[in-house]
Parts: C-alpha cells; structure tokens; sequence
C-alpha cells in the first residue's frame, strides 16, 4: 500500500451532503477518485473531460466548460443589441 492514497479531501456537494474524495497516484500522475453518486449528479462517465475553475474559497469541478459559457454568453448579447436588425433580415 506505499503511496497509494495520497491525501483525503473532503467536500460539500450543494444537496449539503460531505463526500471523502482521495487522491490516488496513477502512474506518474494523481487522480482523484469520485464516488458513483457525484458521477450520477454530473452526469459523467468514465473518459470523459471535467474542468476545475477557482471560486472564492473552494476549487469548482465542473463537466461543462466556462469559456464555452463566456462564448456563448457574448454571443446572447450581441444577438439582444441587434435584435431589430434579426428581425428584419428574416422577414
């Protein structure tokens, strides 16, 4: 068992509920290891891409990505201020 479990962190999930998370080593790397009901939650399967963002006092995991959000968030407002213009050029 030498440097199979790293640390143990613990995290509140927003239904209130603390799961234990362990940072395993893979190979040269480390993972962290989700228990089934957060991968349920999250809808996530094994391979597939997460993305860790700061957020004030904690580390936010997340499947969808945030530039993508920003992206699509700049374009929402570009197609309010030029709504008319929309409107126009479909009729």
């Amino acid at each position: 068992m030498s440097g199979d479990i790293i640390t143990i962190v613990k995290t509140r999930v927003s239904d209130g509920h603390m799961h234990t998370l362990k940072l395993t080593q893979i190979g040269n790397s480390v993972g962290l290891i989700l228990p089934k009901e957060v991968l349920a939650r999250l809808k996530l399967v094994k391979g597939d891409t997460v993305f860790l963002t700061d957020a004030p006092g904690a580390v936010t995991i997340t499947p969808h990505d945030p530039s993508f959000e920003e992206q699509l968030e700049i374009g929402r407002g570009f197609m309010r201020e030029y709504r008319d213009t929309f409107n126009a050029l479909a009729k």
